[in-house]
């Protein structure tokens, strides 16, 4: 099957965690035969951002680590739709595009597209900037892929969409794997960016304050930390490294005992069940994982994946336990791995996309793989 992909970027991650699950997920289609083609503005923020900060160099890199993944970039709003959209059987829109160009995929599907066309939403914007949302016109989408049912939910009883499923983000197991032959060295990392306001209160409170306290050896990665931040981070004995190309973060996690999770309020309050792309991550890799307080309402990880701190004490808690406890950190990093391989790979976020393909009015699973052996 041809697929076309509008993304806001595959080329970047920086500050655009959606780039890992869309990576992982293009990669997998690609290994089953079908034939993807993903299209993202030459002048989006986070390519922008990147190549002013590491230069052309990076996106090189990028090409390495992917040599099997293109990514095709425009011009102005939109791209040539007529030649995006010619012969394909599913489309995926990803929310962080412009408004324009939803739309406009929009109707060339109510105008009898062939395709089925699914709207993709990874954000808390549903919940924390609902006008935004409402400004989408989704009318010619098939349905929705949400990466959660609060959030699936919203998009019914808003009458965003007709029809919406749960789509979780999940890990890309091509890049994220335990790599035993990395020496640990380090006992805490942290990959993330500040939060926009959205978490520096639980930064504070889950991660400087209990590394400050234990004194322990922590490193934190990430973008758009502002100057109050960056002296938070030395304050609390914390190294800070700035920005870390994703398919380096296995071997970060392989080089520390532990890391920790610290959701965002939107997601913990707002839009509950719904974990950052790092906890299924940070689980493949096979680092022992301690959480924030975040419910688990969708029952996605069996208990004792990960340790959860309900306060600043607990966290130190935990934090001094798996540190000190080899045992402890063998069972949390046994058990997250085999969670994710059990539910939470790429691999099965495609088998769930194709089903759904065939739901919205896509071809039976033989035809599909009638075509994807003649795309091979």
């Amino acid at each position: 099957m041809k697929i076309a992909l509008f993304c806001h970027s595959l080329a970047s991650c920086w500050n655009h965690g959606n780039a890992h699950f869309l990576r992982g997920v293009v990669r997998e289609l690609q290994r089953r035969g079908h034939l993807v083609r993903a299209f993202e503005p030459k002048d989006g923020w986070s390519r922008i951002n990147l190549l002013a900060d590491h230069g052309p160099a990076a996106l090189d890199d990028w090409r390495r680590v992917y040599p099997d993944l293109n990514t095709e970039t425009y011009e102005g709003a939109l791209p040539d739709l007529d030649e995006a959209l010619d012969g394909v059987g599913l489309v995926l829109v990803h929310e962080w595009n412009a408004p324009e160009l939803i739309a406009a995929v929009g109707r060339r599907r109510a105008a009898g597209g062939p395709f089925v066309l699914l709207f993709h939403d990874t954000h808390h914007r549903a919940a924390s900037d609902p006008a935004a949302l409402a400004a989408f016109d989704l009318d010619g989408y098939d349905g929705v892929l949400a990466f959660g049912e609060a959030l699936r939910e919203r998009y019914l009883s808003a009458g965003w969409a007709r029809r919406a499923w749960v789509w979780h983000e999940a890990a890309d197991t091509s890049v994220f794997r335990p790599l035993p032959e990395i020496d640990t060295t380090g006992d805490l990392v942290w990959i993330g960016n500040w939060g926009d306001g959205e978490r520096s209160d639980e930064l504070k409170r889950f991660l400087l304050r209990p590394v400050r306290r234990l004194g322990i050896a922590a490193t934190v990665y990430g973008v758009r930390y502002p100057q109050d931040a960056v002296r938070a981070l030395s304050a609390s004995g914390a190294s800070y490294r700035g920005w870390l190309p994703n398919h380096l973060v296995p071997q970060v996690f392989a080089r520390n005992r532990a890391t920790v999770h610290v959701p965002r309020r939107p997601y913990a309050e707002a839009l509950p069940g719904i974990p950052t792309i790092r906890v299924f991550e940070a689980l493949a890799s096979g680092i022992p994982l301690i959480s924030a307080p975040w419910n688990d309402v969708e029952g996605l990880f069996p208990p004792g994946c990960f340790l959860v701190a309900q306060d600043e004490e607990a966290m130190a808690r935990h934090l001094w336990a798996v540190l000190c406890d080899p045992a402890l950190r063998i069972e949390l990093a046994t058990r997250g791995l085999e969670a994710i391989h059990a539910r939470h790979s790429c691999a099965h976020r495609v088998d769930q996309l194709l089903a759904i393909h065939a739901a919205a009015g896509g071809p039976s699973s033989e035809t599909r793989t009638a075509e994807a052996r003649a795309c091979a």
